[in-house]
């Protein structure tokens, strides 16, 4: 068991959204269902958390009401190795959400996300100052990254 577990509060949509992201990042799945029971607060039967991992990395989503929202003060940053990788989680994670700027979005559920090449890391760390300017311009142009652009920009082509 992992010490540290992301917990989401959705209002009524925890399973839809398991089924949803496992469907989405491979190595993933379900791994516990608990539903509410008579003592509340919500009808008994129906689902008060679901467990599931995403990549080996556990979360648990709740159906916790309409009290609470998601806002981008967090997110999940999902390290891609090839821009066949970003587009395929871009699109899938935006259908029915909204892109934002420099690699984030908002899923449908509200949930934000960050899709960035693991290739990014490198350039913003490269010693020479002129590089990473370039590299941070060209990702501030951006929705979507792409890495073709990132690489051209640290090239300085």
């Amino acid at each position: 068991m992992q010490k540290i577990t992301p917990f989401l509060w959705f209002n009524n949509q925890a399973e839809e959204a398991a089924r949803f992201y496992t469907s989405i990042f491979k190595n993933s799945r379900i791994t516990d269902v608990v539903r509410y029971t008579d003592s509340g607060p919500a009808p008994a039967g129906t689902v008060m958390t679901v467990t599931f991992e995403l990549d080996g990395q556990q979360f648990t989503a709740l159906n916790g009401g309409p009290e609470f929202n998601f806002t981008e003060a967090i997110s999940f940053a999902v390290d891609c190795e090839t821009q066949e990788e970003v587009d395929r989680l871009w699109n899938a994670l935006t259908e029915g959400g909204e892109p934002g700027m420099c690699g984030w979005l908002k899923d449908k559920y509200g949930v934000s996300w960050q899709v960035v090449p693991t290739v990014l890391y490198k350039m913003l760390h490269d010693p020479d100052p002129a590089k990473t300017k370039r590299v941070t311009e060209a990702v501030f142009q951006m929705k979507k990254l792409h890495i073709p652009t990132l690489q051209a920009a640290y090239e300085g082509a």
